[in-house]
């Protein structure tokens, strides 16, 4: 199913960090488990795609809800489910995963 082309964006992990530091961020990452054990962005949200369920999306309040995975696949079928689901909101994609992310030295941790 392709998406609505209003509905779904990518965005650079540049942007995306931007907005985080602001607070205007709400992440959800949808790798699995043991890729968050070994790192994650802070205040990230862990929501796996082998489970994920649009029911349990987070309201981003008026803030950007990015999904972001490994590589930027994964978060593509997930917003595909959340708009499959009957979600109405924007969604962005982070342009590359976590993996630009990483790349650009951007922070993370492990729990």
């Amino acid at each position: 199913m392709p998406l609505p082309p209003n509905q779904v964006f990518y965005v650079s992990p540049a942007q995306i960090e931007e907005w985080r530091n602001a607070g205007q961020a709400v992440l959800v990452d949808v790798r699995e488990q043991n890729e968050w054990d070994e790192a994650h962005i802070p205040g990230a949200i862990l929501m796996p795609l082998s489970t994920f369920d649009p029911a349990q999306i987070p309201d981003p309040q008026g803030k950007h809800l990015v999904f972001h995975c490994r590589s930027g696949r994964r978060c593509g079928l997930a917003a595909e489910k959340a708009v499959a689901a009957g979600y109405k909101g924007v969604i962005k994609r982070m342009e590359g995963g976590f993996i630009a992310w990483s790349a650009a030295g951007y922070e993370s941790e492990t729990d």
